[in-house]
């Protein structure tokens, strides 16, 4: 810790212990990291400067990190790579409004020389159905992935970008009682709009997969305004990466996400906020901004 002549003052060191001294009684407290926790669910705005801070949570609490992204990426990568090559329309019960059961899903594409682990291709096509119609996977169906790629990772994560909606929390929170798990707390990545839009029409992004480096065309430029400077490839500005369209994604977050974190804080799971600005970025500001912001969470000390 720091020290100072005189009053009492709070500070983090490097190992995560929040130090208060209080000189006018010679007394000095120290509160370590409690890094026992099974989930933690990371929320903010689309844009909002989500990964940083997620980052600083994977180094401190030793979680791997669960993103809704990742996971339709897996499935739906499983589903392209199955030689499946029929409509998927032909497995939705339009009586019904439904998928017919999973059983029988399986058998055609069985039927159909599909390969692979047919389950899991049997949830890429879920998902697939409404990718390619160009509509919202309904939650029903995110649940379900959800469950499938939880599970294999033991119930136990930082959650990214889940749940999104009031349908998802008492989902998630009725699985987590199945297989006696819990939410330890919260994180809200706070941002305004504007500054939303502004930082995410800049954003550009190495065309190279397997780099994936993001710029900013003011902030944090390409060599030459154009070229990754890791990698050399040229970066491209997302389609989806529009005022319009990332208005759309904010009225969503207000819309759907605000109701979802009302549900878990009437949950009693704690909570903290952080501020997705930071006038100075840097990796040391970015933690410390994270750790005080924890300090809100009394469970994490001890």
């Amino acid at each position: 810790c720091n020290h100072f002549f005189a009053g009492s003052v709070s500070s983090f060191g490097d190992s995560g212990h929040f130090c208060t001294m209080n000189f006018g009684v010679s007394r000095r407290f120290f509160a370590t990291l409690n890094t026992s926790v099974k989930n933690i669910i990371v929320t903010g705005k689309s844009g909002a400067g989500k990964q940083p801070r997620i980052d600083v949570l994977l180094k401190k609490f030793n979680l791997p990190q669960l993103s809704t992204g990742n996971i339709f990426r897996e499935y739906i990568g499983k589903f392209k790579s199955s030689g499946f090559n029929g409509s998927t329309d032909s497995f939705w019960d339009a009586k019904k409004n439904t998928f017919i059961p999973d059983s029988e899903i399986i058998a055609k594409l069985q039927a159909a020389g599909a390969k692979g682990d047919l389950s899991a291709v049997a949830l890429g096509l879920k998902a697939t159905h409404f990718v390619q119609a160009g509509k919202f996977v309904p939650d029903s169906v995110t649940n379900e992935l959800f469950a499938a790629f939880y599970g294999k990772m033991g119930y136990s994560a930082i959650l990214d970008g889940y749940p999104r909606t009031v349908e998802q929390g008492k989902f998630l929170f009725d699985l987590l009682k199945k297989n006696n798990s819990t939410i330890d707390f919260y994180l809200l990545v706070d941002n305004t709009d504007e500054r939303i839009i502004s930082r995410t029409v800049g954003r550009r992004i190495c065309g190279n997969s397997a780099c994936g480096k993001v710029y900013h065309i003011t902030d944090k430029p390409p060599k030459d305004g154009k070229f990754c400077k890791a990698c050399g490839t040229e970066v491209v500005h997302r389609i989806d990466d529009t005022e319009p369209k990332i208005r759309s994604r904010l009225d969503e977050f207000h819309t759907k996400v605000v109701p979802a974190l009302e549900e878990l804080k009437g949950k009693g799971v704690p909570g903290a906020v952080v501020t997705g600005h930071l006038d100075i970025f840097t990796d040391e500001l970015v933690e410390k901004s994270v750790m005080e912001s924890l300090k809100a969470v009394p469970k994490l000390w001890k």
